[in-house]
């Protein structure tokens, strides 16, 4: 198992005002690190760092109002963090945008389209920009984590603008990992956090979703392991059933079938009972 939340160390958390980032920098203060927590809602950014200073102490976290599709703004935020503290042994990648899908589908306003991609994946590559050259320079072992999502990988209808910008972010963090695997040198690692149902922000609680604090607790055992997925499930949906979700997207392309099959009316009634059998043991099954 590998140290990941270590004491004395840094870590920097976009998103970090509510829902899952504020639950990681609750976790990152309960473990002695300092916290940097960044996002753009100046009253609940001020709120979750004096929820975390009442955890760690006056003096380990600090809050930086950033929007993360301003390249510059997060190149100057990370020349701040590491004046500060020295760079970060935790870069959390977790500052989202939603914009509900219209009727228009693929033909919804430009608008939120360009917004998605700014702050979800352009967002993510800002951070990693960023931060990333001080974290390999510190020669420390440390780890990229961007925030993914199920609709990143299995793309359900409804919401098209926002599920390419998480599948880019999963193709992004795919190739992320594998250049630091082989940088010489390199003792940073990403990994894709893939949160299940979660009640975030002012959500009401509903009976079936995670807590934040759930989706952080299984990403740090995750982390421990050095695991590069890191795919939640929740109180409805188990990791097993996300396992086939994601194998029968994946054999849309192997056996040529339509685009998005699971919601094909031809395909209903096979993918009901391909959900039905049992994996192979070493699948996960």
């Amino acid at each position: 198992m590998a140290d990941v939340f270590v004491p004395g160390t840094v870590a920097v958390i976009t998103g970090a005002a509510s829902g899952i980032g504020r639950a990681a920098a609750r976790h990152c203060a309960r473990a002695g690190m300092k916290v940097v927590l960044v996002d753009t809602d100046r009253i609940k950014l001020d709120d979750a760092c004096a929820e975390v200073v009442g955890i760690g102490g006056e003096g380990d976290a600090v809050t930086e109002l950033v929007d993360v599709s301003d390249a510059g703004a997060m190149q100057n935020l990370a020349a701040r963090a590491e004046a500060r503290w020295g760079a970060p042994a935790l870069l959390m990648n977790n500052a989202a945008a939603f914009v509900t899908g219209g009727p228009g589908g693929i033909l919804d306003p430009l608008a939120g389209w360009k917004r998605l991609f700014d702050v979800n994946l352009f967002g993510v590559i800002h951070g990693v920009m960023a931060f990333l050259p001080g974290m390999l320079a510190s020669g420390q072992r440390a780890r990229i984590v961007n925030t993914g999502s199920k609709q990143g990988l299995t793309n359900p209808p409804g919401n098209p603008a926002y599920n390419v910008t998480k599948a880019a972010v999963n193709a992004y963090t795919q190739n992320l990992a594998r250049d630091l695997r082989e940088r010489e040198g390199s003792k940073v690692s990403a990994h894709l956090l893939v949160p299940g149902w979660t009640t975030t922000g002012d959500n009401v609680h509903r009976q079936g979703a995670w807590l934040p604090e759930q989706v952080v607790g299984y990403m740090a055992e995750a982390l421990a392991r050095d695991d590069f997925f890191i795919i939640c499930p929740d109180d409805e949906t188990t990791s097993e059933t996300d396992r086939k979700r994601v194998l029968w997207n994946a054999l849309d392309i192997v056996l040529n079938r339509p685009a998005l099959s699971r919601w094909h009316p031809y395909y209903k009634d096979e993918f009901a009972e391909f959900m039905q059998q049992d994996l192979p043991p070493d699948w996960g099954g």
